[in-house]
């Protein structure tokens, strides 16, 4: 990269930063390239707490608390916050020259169409489909409209002069339609630092149903295997698969507990009931919703983890976290898994019940092959993903880009 500070302007059209769902692929693209030099100004949500990250100034459009929430995937109030997030960075292009402008997800629609008034260099930071999402979060069932949104995204690639995608799907997709496959970069989500607040801000640790961090280790049975599910409870995850194998696994391993971590209030009760009716009461722990770091002391706590997906493309951002954990992963045998896991590093499972028992079974046996897929994990995840190969990766975007 040359000498010059290179000046960025950021566009994450999402709440930045929140204690939950929190958009973790903008704060570590950001930490890392201004750590590599870069002077970044974020444009964001107001929604959010503040983070501190040195040489980066976060600016935020207005926040509407009484139209609620921001909810992932399209929405009503996700285009009237783009609408300022665009008039916001029509006055910052006019106001400051910037060398690159780095948009995320639909940010890239309106930076395409600035980028030649304007003159910067644009990184599209692609994480999912932008058509994809409006059929997978039912917002349209349009052809005419998801056509659109899918020639919107086809020229955006074409004209960015980056591309950043975060799994081998997507980088397959991206491929598919660029033909310059040198300025695509595919840098996974898979670093995971604890997030520095701004001083004065403070993040709860509890979900207000008794999970405060410093307990989350106390609420684990001793001396008891454990399984830990740390993630959503969207019906693509699997937990009616896993719950019907858990119960499969008491009858072989009746000394064994099973928490799972995360989920709305009505998907809590769904899913307790399912176990309650399996007759799992007193087997099974709920704990909704919690900050990422309790989650990670339970996940920490765990004999075994486990990624009961059924469907999907894109690669569950925790993966990487549970190779590096040195606990042994149980993982369903589907494309979203595998295109970074095998049976070295995994114990990989039929996407449904017995098979999945069986796996888990598997990974508890203590003269299995535990240890050693867990080993194998570790050093997968130290070569292809770890903070050091990931630096590396946003070091080669910014010189080509320089």
């Amino acid at each position: 990269m040359e000498n010059r500070i290179m000046k960025a302007l950021v566009i994450a059209p999402q709440p930045f930063f929140t204690p939950r769902g929190t958009p973790f692929s903008v704060y570590y693209r950001t930490c890392v390239a201004s750590e590599l030099g870069v002077e970044i100004d974020l444009l964001t949500y107001g929604q959010g707490e503040d983070v501190d990250i040195p040489g980066v100034r976060i600016i935020r459009v207005p926040h509407f608390p009484a139209l609620g929430n921001v909810k992932v995937g399209p929405s009503p109030l996700k285009i009237l916050l783009d609408l300022l997030i665009l008039a916001r960075m029509v006055v910052l292009l006019a106001m400051r020259r910037y060398d690159l402008v780095h948009a995320h997800e639909e940010a890239v629609f309106f930076s395409r169409f600035l980028k030649p008034l304007f003159g910067f260099k644009l990184i599209y930071d692609m994480h999912s489909s932008l058509p994809q999402q409006l059929t997978n979060f039912n917002f349209t069932s349009s052809k005419a409209l998801i056509g659109l949104f899918r020639l919107l995204e086809n020229n955006c690639l074409k004209a960015s002069d980056a591309v950043i995608t975060i799994c081998p799907d997507l980088a397959r997709q991206v491929d598919e339609c660029i033909s310059d496959h040198g300025k695509h970069f595919l840098i996974e989500n898979s670093i995971f630092d604890p997030v520095a607040l701004k001083a004065g801000v403070s993040r709860s640790g509890s979900n207000g149903a008794g999970y405060p961090a410093s307990d989350a280790i106390d609420s684990v049975p001793p001396e008891k295997p454990l399984l830990v599910y740390a993630g959503t409870l969207e019906p693509y995850q699997g937990i009616d698969l896993l719950i019907p194998a858990f119960k499969r696994v008491l009858g072989e391993r009746p000394d064994t507990s099973l928490i799972i971590v995360g989920g709305s209030e009505p998907q809590v009760r769904y899913y307790r009931s399912m176990a309650d009716r399996l007759g799992l009461d007193g087997h099974v722990q709920f704990t909704g919703r919690v900050a990422p770091e309790v989650a990670r002391a339970f996940s920490r706590s765990a004999s075994v983890l486990l990624s009961p997906r059924s469907e999907g493309t894109n690669t569950p951002l925790k993966v990487y976290e549970q190779l590096a954990s040195g606990i042994p992963l149980v993982a369903t045998d589907i494309y979203s898994h595998t295109q970074i896991l095998n049976s070295d590093v995994a114990f990989l499972v039929k996407p449904d019940a017995e098979d999945m028992a069986r796996g888990i079974l598997e990974a508890l046996a203590p003269d299995g092959r535990s240890r050693e897929v867990a080993a194998n994990a570790r050093l997968l995840y130290e070569e292809k993903y770890s903070r050091k190969v990931y630096i590396q990766k946003m070091r080669q975007l910014l010189e080509y880009l320089a």
